[in-house]
């Protein structure tokens, strides 16, 4: 019996040669599964549709809420279009420089208007006019008359005190006989304070007779500074009779100083000076007792010597108390 021959594949072509067939094993015939890709969603136009441009809702926000009644912001439906030529565009910039343009006048006008209805407040309504009733006037001392000084400042009586000039009214009220010094300040909203430095007498000085005292001589009154601040027909009392002679400014300077460095209660006790020249200023007490002063220099020493001898028994009885020479003083 001879041997069998293999038989080729019934699928085989004759006279090809046969690939020998791969064998699978069932554990590693696994099929691999691709994953399929997403759809990519459509990207929206970004120009409004006509329904949209019409909808006043749109570009807005919406607001949702969820099941549970949790709010939620979902963020604008769509982004707002602004314009979509380049002549809208242009149209839009116009617009926007002629509304500023238009907000920039309003607030000059507004301005111009505000400063203007200050301006006529302060300077020309009588919301603040100076009120003659509400003006104080200190300081007037002995000679002042204050009517007079009020005379003054009711000359500018209804005059608001924003525009009152009161360097000029200062100098109005220093005319005034008698006053020295003068401030003026404002007291809002309608009144003034005037305060005063009088000038008051610290001599009598006897007058000459003439035609227009009708031939009765008074008595000038001088301040310290020898300005006359006054006149009465008969020697005040408290104030000495200075006697020097007529016109010499300097022989009076020269009393009207010693006078003006006396203590208060030794100028009490004085009751005239007399003087020829600057050095030879004398003064008589009122208890009879003469001090010759000699020239106005040197007057604190003077007068400690001279106060010194007053209260020395020493001297007690004497008429005559030289202190010109201050330092080697003489007691008669």
């Amino acid at each position: 019996m001879s041997p069998s021959r293999p038989t080729a594949p019934r699928d085989a072509a004759p006279g090809r040669p046969t690939a020998p067939r791969r064998t699978t094993s069932p554990a590693r015939a696994t099929t691999r599964a691709t994953p399929a890709k997403p759809a990519t969603p459509a990207k929206p136009s970004t120009a409004p549709t006509p329904a949209q441009q019409d909808d006043p809702a749109f570009g807005r926000a919406v607001t949702t809420y969820s099941a549970g009644g949790a709010r939620k912001y979902a963020g604008p439906v769509a982004p707002p279009v602004v314009s979509t030529s380049s002549v809208a565009r242009f149209a839009e910039r116009s617009r926007a420089r002629r509304n500023l343009a238009r907000r920039q006048v309003l607030l000059a006008v507004g301005s111009v208007l505000a400063v203007g209805s200050l301006g006529w407040l302060l300077l020309i309504s009588p919301v603040l006019a100076l009120e003659p009733a509400e003006v104080v006037v200190e300081g007037a001392g002995t000679v002042v008359a204050v009517d007079q000084v009020l005379a003054v400042v009711d000359a500018h009586a209804s005059t608001p005190l924003p525009r009152l000039d009161t360097v000029r009214l200062r100098d109005e009220v220093l005319e005034v006989p008698g006053v020295r010094e003068a401030r003026v300040t404002r007291s809002w909203p309608h009144g003034l304070v005037v305060v005063l430095v009088a000038r008051e007498p610290v001599a009598a000085v006897p007058e000459q007779s003439s035609a227009a005292t009708h031939g009765a001589p008074g008595f000038a009154l001088l301040d310290m500074d020898g300005v006359q601040v006054g006149r009465v027909d008969a020697a005040p009392d408290g104030l000495p009779v200075v006697d020097v002679p007529v016109g010499d400014k300097r022989t009076l300077t020269a009393v009207l100083s010693v006078l003006q460095r006396l203590p208060v209660e030794l100028l009490a006790q004085v009751g005239g000076v007399s003087a020829r020249t600057q050095d030879t200023v004398t003064m008589s007490l009122r208890d009879g007792v003469r001090v010759d002063w000699g020239s106005a220099s040197e007057t604190p020493l003077k007068i400690a010597v001279l106060s010194a001898l007053r209260a020395s028994p020493a001297a007690a009885g004497a008429t005559v108390i030289d202190v010109s020479a201050p330092r080697l003083p003489i007691t008669k």
